[in-house]
């Protein structure tokens, strides 16, 4: 079966069920936002993603977003935001939802503070 054919097959399923083909695509994507604490983090050697951990990217860790997410990172207290990719798993202390690279952590001006809350919004 042809590309093509799967494709009228899906948007004649879906105008059979009542909703057209674009809004049904549409419906997938969602931004996503979470919020809660964030950290600075480092460490030697290779990253869960197999790349090296490099300190000044603008680059994060998260348990669950796939590799190579863009996510906005602000700080609510200060308006700071930076936007990091992702490229590692963790972090893995409770109560955590994301880890920053020193640059980015640098970017939200947190490193006196240590940890922080943060809002954060999937791009």
């Amino acid at each position: 079966m042809t590309v093509l054919r799967c494709v009228i097959g899906v948007a004649a399923i879906g105008l059979a069920l009542g909703c057209s083909f674009p809004h049904a695509l549409a419906a997938k994507v969602k931004t996503r936002s979470f919020s809660g604490i964030c950290a600075c983090y480092s460490q030697k050697g290779r990253l869960a993603s197999g790349g090296r951990f490099d300190p000044n990217a603008l680059a994060a860790a998260h348990r669950s977003l796939p590799f190579g997410t863009r996510v906005r990172v602000t700080d609510p207290k200060t308006g700071r935001s930076v936007i990091v990719t992702i490229n590692d798993r963790g972090p893995f202390n409770r109560g955590r939802v994301i880890d920053l690279t020193p640059r980015a952590a640098r970017a939200l001006d947190m490193m006196n503070r240590g940890i922080i809350f943060v809002r954060a919004e999937v791009l």
